[in-house]
């Protein structure tokens, strides 16, 4: 009974492709592949709740590669939110699929439409896309998605995130009513159940983490520091650590500005952000996947689509819009069982939404003092921490600070605050 719990025997799947497996060096399965793929071999739908990094794609691979090599004629549609993410299951499928003669094709924007309608023509059983390009093939019917019997939304709230909802729902339209659909990703938001109360038939949730916990191998770390100091500090951290480091910024005028700084200390760094062309995307992933490039430089774009083993360190030097973002961030560390750290630069003025994301993730996230930096006085690094880290309120509750602006001009004494008439909305 152990050797069935800590293998992928007992599971439910197929002698061939347990030999597969094996071959493969794929012996022991991850929590989430455990609880997901009994229940989905079986035909019924799955909503998979589990940190970045635990084997998602082969928790709903091996079930979606077993049910169709049994019923011939099918087909089975990934839908995920970036390019970087499709090419990235596309590969992880290819592992188990020429053994059972199943084709597959991916399915994104930035890449020749020509090339994919020709591997459309070869009748792939499985199709991996981001929602926009498969609606334009949809649009010109390169593509039929009536006889398709798997969908999977991976990393589904992320595409509602970025406003693919009216998009899903148009693809849900085109694919059969009777079908079995799998819903995985590391967040669960009330959106996502909506979903799947809609689109799903009686799912099954397998959950190995409640929604919102960051990775447990992955240790976090804060530095509360002046935008004008960020860049100096990043620089002694990239000095602490030797390892490859991916980056997170906010927006892609950031991601450039970043990467040319970066480059300027004599660190080789690239940058990916949806500015870059899909060769450029490519390049920097490629580059940063065999060492080329020590730093990559990303927006969110590429929170949810870099499986890159051993990256050292996640930098978050801009903080997220969103706490589920911070935690796909650093789950880009600490993943297949390795070790990670995250280090997350916040502004003095940021400490509710560094709050925020200590609510979600339900821990609090350690301060560093800063460390010596180069034409910096000690003072200054000292008191950058007191506003942040400081009590602001009196035992009774009430705010500390002065009223500044509009407020201030009606507090001095015989100043009365104007009285404006309510208005009804």
């Amino acid at each position: 009974m152990t050797i069935q719990n800590e293998s992928f025997h007992g599971l439910g799947i197929a002698p061939g492709l347990l030999s597969l497996l094996d071959t493969l060096k794929f012996t022991i399965p991850t929590p989430i592949q455990r609880k997901a793929i009994p229940i989905a071999i079986e035909g019924k739908d799955v909503i998979g709740v589990a940190q970045t990094g635990t084997g998602k794609t082969l928790a709903f691979g091996i079930p979606m590669v077993q049910r169709l090599a049994q019923h011939v004629g099918g087909k089975g549609l990934v839908l995920v939110p970036t390019r970087e993410l499709a090419l990235q299951v596309c590969d992880a499928l290819r592992n188990i699929t020429p053994a059972f003669k199943l084709r597959t094709v991916t399915l994104i924007g930035g890449e020749s439409m020509f090339g994919q309608i020709r591997g459309l023509r070869n009748n792939p059983q499985i199709i991996v896309a981001t929602p926009g390009r498969l609606i334009d093939h949809l649009n010109q019917r390169n593509v039929r998605l009536n006889d398709v019997q798997i969908l999977v939304l991976d990393e589904a709230d992320r595409m509602l995130d970025m406003g693919f909802q009216p998009q899903i729902e148009q693809v849900l339209k085109t694919v059969p009513r009777v079908r079995q659909t799998m819903l995985f990703s590391a967040t669960m938001p009330p959106s996502i159940t909506k979903i799947a109360s809609t689109y799903m038939q009686l799912p099954i949730r397998a959950e190995i983490a409640q929604s919102g916990p960051a990775a447990e191998k992955v240790t976090q770390e804060l530095f509360v520091v002046s935008r004008e100091l960020k860049g100096k500090l990043l620089n002694e951290l990239l000095k602490q650590y030797k390892g490859s480091v991916l980056l997170f910024v906010r927006t892609r005028r950031g991601a450039a500005k970043v990467a040319k700084m970066i480059c300027a200390s004599g660190v080789r760094a690239a940058e990916i952000h949806a500015d870059r062309s899909q060769s450029q995307r490519k390049e920097a992933m490629r580059g940063f996947k065999t060492g080329e490039y020590r730093v990559l430089v990303a927006t969110d774009i590429a929170a949810r689509g870099i499986d890159v083993q051993a990256i050292e360190l996640v930098i978050n030097f801009d903080l997220p819009e969103d706490p589920d973002s911070y935690v796909h961030r650093i789950g880009r560390t600490g993943r297949a069982g390795l070790t990670g750290h995250a280090i997350t630069l916040a502004c003095p003025d940021q400490q509710k939404d560094v709050r925020t994301i200590e609510q979600f993730i339900r821990a609090s996230i350690p301060r560093s003092k800063l460390p010596a930096l180069p034409n910096v006085h000690p003072d200054e690094l000292k008191a950058m921490a007191q506003p942040f880290d400081a009590p602001h309120r009196r035992s009774g509750g009430r705010p500390t600070h002065r009223p500044g602006g509009f407020a201030r001009r009606f507090a001095r004494p015989g100043k009365k605050r104007p009285q404006y008439p309510r208005l009804s909305v």
